[in-house]
C-alpha cells in the first residue's frame, strides 16, 4: 500500500480520505440541520448561512456545501476566539458574535454561533456556523439600509461573548437580542437552529476521536491541511508567472451614482498567488463598505475555481494565497463605516479577479454574472401584526468556455436559493405577479450568457422598503470577445399607474401602499467568444425555448430564420455573417 509521510509518521492515503469525507459529511449534516430547523425564510428557504468544523487550533478542517462568500470568514473569527479566550473555554460553552470590526464578522445580520468541542476534558475542535438573520434592529426592517453612514445605525452589534457558559444559557444576552429585533421569534429560532447544528458536529467529531484516538486524528488533520496545500500549489504552478490586473465597477449609490472601482492585481509567482486591491475606491458614507473577511472569501473562491481537482475544503489550500487591501478602502473599511449592504462589493471582488484570470486562463474563467443577490427588504404592520420581508433574488451566471451561462441558479460565489412563490405569499403580505426569464438579455457570444430574471411583487399591505442591486451602468462583462449582459432595472408602479425607475442602491427608503407594484429585473450574464461563431442550431434552440427572439437572433448572432419563424435559413445566415465579418475588417 502506498503511503505519504508527515514528519516521521506515515499517513495511509485511504484512511486520510475516509477521515476527510467523515469531516465533510459532518459539516454537510450541520447545514441540513440548520435548513430543517430554521424559522425564517432567509435561512430556511434562501439558505443564507454556512457551516464548518475547525480543529483545536481553530483551523477550518471541513466546510458545508453552503456559501463560498462566507466560508473563509471562519479563519478570521477563529483568530479572535483564540486571542480572546485562549485556554479558558469549557465544556458546554457557546459563543456568539456579529461585529465586523471587533470579532471578524461580515455585517450585523450575519450572526456567528461557535461551540468548542471537548473530549475527555481536552479541546478537540470547534463547530462553527453563521447565518443571515431576518432583523437585528437598525433604521430599517431587515437591518440593511444603503443610506446608513455608520455601523451604529445598522442594528445590534454583538462582540464575541458567551451565549452559554458551561451549558447554562446567558439569559441576559437572549433578552438583549429579543429586545433589539423586529422579528424575535424568527431570530431566536434561527439561533437555536445554529446551536442544534453545533451539537450535531460535536457528536460527529467525538465519534471520530473515539474511532481513531486524539493523537492519530490530529496527525491526519495536519496531513489533510498539507495535502490541500500541495494540491493548490500544483494548480498555481501550472499557470504562467506574471502580474494580471483588472478593474470592475460598482455603479455607485443614490440618484446620481459615482462609479466605484474595484481593482484586483493578481500576481502569480511559481506556486503562490498574491491578490492586491490597491487602487480600489475609498470607503464611502453608505452601507456598501465591505469588511475584509468577505473579500478574502471571494478571492479564495475565485482561485479555487481554477482547480479541476477535488481539493479538500480545509484551511490548508489557503496557504499559497495572500490577500491584501489598504485600510480605509471599500474592501477594508475603517470603523465605524456602515457595512450592512456589503455583499454587492464582495461579489464584484470575485468578478474583478475573474477578469484578471481571464487574461491568463480564459478557458477556466467565468463571464460576469448578475452581480450577486438583489435585495428587497421591507416591513410594516399587517392585520395588526408586524412583518419583516427579506427577499433576496439570484439567478444568472456568465458563459464559460464551451458552456452557456446558467440561469435560475445562484451566483458562482454563492449557493443561495430563491424563495418559492408559495412560501413568500404564505408568509408575507405580498403577491408575486410575475417570475421568469427575460429574452435577449444574456450577453451574446459563441456561448451565450445566462438570461436575466424578472420578479414582480404587489404589496398587499402598506410597507416601508429599501433596495440593493447593481450592474445597471456597468453590466456583466464578456470574455474572449463575448458581449455584455443586459443591465438591471428597478421599477416602482404605484396603484394610480405612476411609474418611477428607482436607483440600484438608493440612499433612502420608500413607502409602498397597498396595491403598489415593484418590478425587479436582474442583469444578464456576460457572453464568451465571438457571437458570429455561435452554431445556428444553438440559436434555433434558444428561439424555441423563448430565450432569444427572431429580432435578437438576427441582431446579436446574424442568424436568419425562414418564413416559418422556426427553421434557420442557412444561406441567408452565411451571407449575413460574412457581411458583418467584412464590416469588422
Amino acid at each position: 500500500m502506498k503511503t505519504a509521510e508527515t514528519g516521521a509518521e506515515k499517513i495511509d492515503p485511504i484512511t486520510l480520505e475516509v477521515i476527510r469525507n467523515a469531516l465533510a459529511s459532518t459539516a454537510d449534516e450541520m447545514a441540513l440541520i440548520v435548513m430543517r430547523s430554521a424559522y425564517s425564510p432567509v435561512v430556511r428557504d434562501i439558505m443564507d448561512y454556512s457551516t464548518a468544523l475547525c480543529d483545536a487550533q481553530g483551523r477550518v478542517i471541513a466546510q458545508g456545501l453552503t456559501l463560498p462568500i462566507q466560508l473563509c470568514s471562519f479563519p478570521r473569527i477563529m483568530g479572535f476566539v483564540r486571542e480572546r479566550y485562549g485556554s479558558t473555554l469549557k465544556q458546554g460553552d457557546v459563543l456568539i458574535a456579529n461585529d465586523p470590526y471587533g470579532s471578524g464578522g461580515q455585517h450585523l445580520p450575519d450572526v456567528y454561533i461557535l461551540k468548542p468541542i471537548f473530549v475527555d476534558d481536552r479541546l478537540a475542535g470547534f463547530a462553527a456556523t453563521v447565518a443571515h438573520h431576518t432583523d437585528l434592529g437598525g433604521i430599517v426592517p431587515g437591518s440593511v439600509a444603503i443610506y446608513a453612514t455608520e455601523i451604529q445605525q445598522e442594528g445590534l452589534r454583538l462582540p464575541l461573548l458567551k451565549l452559554y457558559e458551561a451549558g447554562e444559557p446567558a439569559e441576559s444576552v437572549f433578552r438583549i437580542i429579543e429586545a433589539n429585533t423586529r422579528a424575535p421569534v424568527e431570530v431566536l429560532g434561527d439561533i437555536r437552529a445554529q446551536i442544534a447544528a453545533c451539537n450535531v458536529a460535536e457528536e460527529g467529531l467525538r465519534s471520530l476521536m473515539a474511532r481513531y484516538g486524539p493523537a492519530m486524528l490530529d496527525r491526519y488533520i495536519d496531513a489533510l491541511h498539507d495535502h490541500a496545500e500541495a494540491m493548490m500549489r500544483d494548480v498555481i504552478r501550472a499557470l504562467p508567472n506574471g502580474i494580471y490586473r483588472a478593474t470592475d465597477y460598482i455603479d455607485g449609490v443614490g440618484e446620481n451614482p459615482v462609479p466605484l472601482p474595484i481593482v484586483a492585481t493578481v500576481t502569480i509567482a511559481d506556486d503562490t498567488i498574491d491578490i492586491d486591491f490597491t487602487g480600489t475606491a475609498d470607503q464611502v458614507a453608505a452601507s456598501i463598505n465591505c469588511p475584509i473577511s468577505l473579500p478574502e472569501s471571494a478571492a479564495f473562491c475565485a482561485i479555487r475555481c481554477l482547480s479541476q481537482q477535488d481539493i479538500p475544503n480545509c484551511e490548508g489550500y489557503l496557504r499559497p494565497i495572500t490577500v491584501r487591501a489598504p485600510e480605509g478602502c471599500l474592501v477594508n473599511p475603517r470603523y465605524p463605516a456602515a457595512c450592512g449592504a456589503r455583499g454587492v462589493v464582495g461579489y464584484r471582488v470575485f468578478d474583478a479577479i475573474m477578469q484578471a484570470l481571464a487574461q491568463v486562463v480564459p478557458e477556466r474563467a467565468i463571464g460576469g454574472s448578475e452581480g450577486g443577490p438583489y435585495l428587497l427588504a421591507g416591513g410594516g404592520v399587517h392585520e395588526g401584526k408586524p412583518f419583516v420581508l427579506n427577499e433576496m433574488v439570484v439567478g444568472t451566471w456568465g458563459a464559460r468556455s464551451g458552456k452557456d451561462g446558467i440561469e435560475g441558479i445562484s451566483n458562482p460565489a454563492a449557493n443561495l436559493s430563491n424563495q418559492p412563490i408559495e412560501m413568500v405569499e404564505t408568509d408575507m403580505p405580498v403577491e408575486v405577479l410575475r417570475y421568469g426569464l427575460v429574452p435577449d438579455s444574456g450577453g451574446a457570444g459563441e456561448f451565450r450568457g445566462g438570461l436575466a430574471f424578472v420578479r414582480e411583487f404587489r404589496f398587499l399591505s402598506d410597507a416601508r422598503f429599501t433596495l440593493r442591486g447593481d450592474r445597471r451602468d456597468h453590466p456583466p462583462f464578456g470574455i474572449e470577445g463575448g458581449g455584455t449582459g443586459a443591465p438591471s432595472a428597478h421599477l416602482f408602479i404605484q396603484r394610480d399607474g405612476t411609474q418611477r425607475h428607482l436607483p440600484t442602491m438608493p440612499m433612502e427608503s420608500f413607502n409602498a401602499r397597498r396595491g403598489d407594484i415593484f418590478r425587479l429585473t436582474g442583469a444578464g450574464g456576460g457572453g464568451y467568444g465571438d457571437a458570429l461563431k455561435r452554431e445556428p442550431w444553438r440559436v434555433a434552440d434558444d428561439l424555441h425555448e423563448g430565450k432569444v427572439t427572431l429580432a435578437g437572433a438576427e441582431r446579436d448572432y446574424g442568424v436568419i430564420f425562414a418564413a416559418d419563424g422556426a427553421t434557420v435559413d442557412l444561406p441567408a445566415t452565411q451571407q449575413a455573417r460574412a457581411a458583418r465579418m467584412g464590416e469588422r475588417t
